[in-house]
């Protein structure tokens, strides 16, 4: 331990006292290595031990967008309907969609295959700290950020390789960043492939509420859904799994929540979140607002547009109720003055030598400014809202970097990503061309819109068609809604591509060098200093605060602690409990207050004070979605699928007395499969019977 100065002693406990890292109860996206039991043991009276951690660590999974565990010993698999949209779709026609109907396997052999879903295990984790240390040392700016992702990938390709020789059997590696660069560990995952479908409620019931109920309570949404892990087309031997108690917990009871928490920016600078309250939240609200305008118009034509707009409207739906309420976050004063507090007491308690970092990133978001807007319509894809040509694009990147050794490749591009881009190219997904149009013809327009009809770029692709002209050219003539061709193109890599005369791909090719450039610019003017900046700035910190912090959310492994509780809204009591009954008193018999025949017909057998949801303090964000929720037993009891509207502001900062997680009641979930599905085959594996 270091001897430190009577001062500087003196100023780091002030600071532990007042800045605003300190951690308050229930706040916090621990790590799995840096979990802070002492402080759950003095609070709750509860021993989380170092067995309890790993049981939970390899009982949750970290599936393409959101989090699942692993309910019983051959591969089940508990998440969120939500979370496999995707999927269900794609098992759907369009005269039969899987998603809003449901699907409930009578047995094993029936259970459905989900190509773009993956669970992934963490299974060890390598400091890596000393290797990134060492290969940017010394380096200016743009060179220390393509050194540092070089050697990301040798690590990660190292790893990889060492594995696949192993007993074990193959890992997926990730090099993971932490406190802003201020530690980087190489994660190692036990990758399942082979998801298979197991039940599903229909959308009816899982969303039950729809926009007006999302991200509120009290919630009566069905949100949970059921897959299995295969391996060698065999259910996976999975002993490290969740027992559920469908009693659930009590009001008050310590419940932790593992699971994969997408992104938030608590540790970001004043500098940074101001350019988000002024450029970027404004720019994608307008945004997604118009083309939300454009999707509702399109869905009122006719009950069959409407049908097929109700998945990707409550996408938008969902993200200008994120976005507005960030906004809001945002423009209270006294967040970005708890900011600037916090970053005068960090200056005076680390006594930087040199520039000032914050300064810095000042100077790198003011480029930033100039830089944003091509950006993110070019490299970042705004300019180019097609499903199909978004893959499009894929083949065409793809087929040049995969040219090019692993290490010298752009970082989404490299062996380790490549099994994700294939199963997202191979999948059968319908596709439907009006919307295509729709979102496409809309995203040109703001590109010309934004930008102006005289950048080159805009120029060059407008300048003979309309936005809506060429959109409907490009959907109608490209092939690339076959599945089988875009494996075709993907297998025969750059000379494929070279040579195909598809529209969407030629019209990728043509947009591909200028989206390269503004990313070169990008990465060597803004994301360089940046990176730089805030590495001084995370090697200050943690030598102040050490782990007595914990790090951004990045959608890697994390677990927070809190309880059962209900809050305050308005004066009003909120209680942390809603049952069944309160359902059926909602319900208007139109969507999305609609309750699916199938639980109207066996309405008298079904156990009305059923509890249905709860509320709990736990810190969540946007990736927990299908987290477990589980009690110092290790047992799980509840599933979390949501947050109140309180949490969205969670993203900058973490309030105790409003911010609620919203999670799915054990035991509705029991009565549904029971009462309503008739899965008594798949309870007594659950261990429900």
């Amino acid at each position: 331990m270091r001897v430190l100065l009577p001062l500087l002693a003196w100023l780091v406990t002030l600071l532990a006292c007042l800045s605003p890292g300190q951690v308050r109860a229930d706040e916090g996206m621990w790590t799995f290595d840096n979990f802070p039991a002492a402080a759950v043991k003095r609070q709750y009276g509860a021993d989380i031990p170092p067995a309890w951690l790993d049981h939970a660590r390899r009982s949750t999974v970290r599936l393409s967008n959101c989090t699942g565990a692993f309910v019983s010993s051959e591969g089940l698999l508990l998440t969120n309907q939500h979370c496999i949209e995707t999927c269900l779709a794609g098992l759907s026609s369009k005269d039969h969609s899987v998603l809003e109907l449901g699907f409930a396997a009578p047995n094993r052999r029936a259970e459905q295959s989900c190509p773009d879903q993956r669970a992934d295990v963490l299974i060890d984790s390598e400091n890596v700290a000393p290797a990134i240390d060492k290969a940017v040392a010394g380096l200016a700016d743009a060179a220390a950020l393509a050194a540092r992702k070089r050697t990301e990938t040798a690590l990660e390709e190292a790893c990889e390789r060492s594995s696949a020789r192993s007993r074990s059997g193959p890992l997926h590696c990730e090099v993971v960043e932490l406190y802003d660069g201020a530690q980087y560990f190489l994660y190692k995952y036990k990758r399942y492939e082979d998801l298979r479908v197991v039940f599903a409620p229909e959308a009816d019931i899982a969303a039950f509420g729809g926009d007006p109920d999302n991200f509120q309570f009290p919630r009566w949404s069905l949100d949970f859904a059921i897959l299995r892990a295969y391996e060698h087309g065999k259910p996976a031997d999975t002993p490290e799994h969740l027992r559920i108690d469908f009693a659930g917990p009590s009001d008050g009871e310590l419940v932790l929540v593992p699971g994969h928490p997408g992104s938030t920016a608590r540790l970001r600078t004043r500098a940074e979140l101001e350019f988000e309250r002024d450029v970027v939240l404004p720019f994608t609200l307008l945004r997604t607002a118009e083309l939300r305008g454009r999707v509702v118009q399109f869905g009122s034509v006719n009950p069959d547009n409407e049908r097929l707009i109700r998945a990707p409207l409550s996408i938008l739906e969902n993200a200008i109720k994120v976005r507005r309420k960030q906004l809001d976050a945002l423009h209270d004063d006294a967040l970005l003055q708890d900011k600037a507090r916090g970053e005068d007491q960090l200056r005076a308690a680390a006594r930087l030598s040199g520039g000032d970092p914050w300064q810095e990133i000042q100077a790198a978001v003011a480029r930033e400014r100039t830089l944003y807007y091509e950006y993110t319509f070019f490299e970042g894809g705004a300019a180019f809202g097609s499903t199909l040509l978004h893959d499009a694009r894929l083949l065409v990147r793809g087929a040049d970097e995969r040219a090019k050794p692993n290490i010298a490749r752009l970082r989404e591009f490299t062996d380790a990503s490549l099994p994700e881009i294939q199963r997202e190219l191979y999948a059968h997904v319908p596709v439907y061309a009006q919307l295509e149009v729709l979102s496409l013809s809309s995203s040109l327009e703001r590109m010309r819109e934004w930008l102006g009809p005289d950048q080159p770029v805009v120029h060059g692709l407008l300048a003979q068609e309309s936005p809506d002209a060429l959109a409907t050219r490009l959907v109608a003539e490209t092939k690339l809604d076959d599945a089988e061709l875009r494996k075709q193109l993907w297998l025969g890599r750059k000379p494929a591509i070279d040579t195909s005369t598809d529209p969407m791909i030629e019209f990728a090719r043509s947009v591909d060098g200028p989206s390269r450039s503004i990313r070169r610019r990008f990465e060597d003017e803004v994301e360089a200093p940046l990176a730089a900046a805030s590495r001084r700035i995370a090697a200050a910190r943690f030598a102040v605060y050490g782990t007595n912090e914990y790090p951004d959310a990045n959608f890697t492994l994390r677990l927070n602690y809190g309880k059962v509780a209900g809050w305050q809204e308005s004066g009003v009591a909120i209680a942390p409990y809603t049952e069944l009954r309160q359902a059926f008193e909602r319900a208007t018999g139109y969507v999305p207050f609609k309750i699916p025949d199938s639980w109207m017909k066996v309405r008298a057998q079904l156990d009305m004070h059923t509890p249905f949801c709860l509320s709990t303090d736990n810190d969540i964000v946007g990736g927990n979605s299908g987290s477990p929720l589980i009690d110092a037993g290790g047992r799980l009891v509840g599933l979390v699928f949501d947050g109140n509207i309180n949490s969205i502001a969670g993203h900058y900062r973490f309030d105790p007395a409003n911010n609620r997680t919203i999670a799915l009641h054990p035991a509705i979930m029991r009565e549904a499969l029971d009462k309503v599905y008739d899965l008594k085959w798949l309870l007594q594996e659950l261990g429900a019977t």
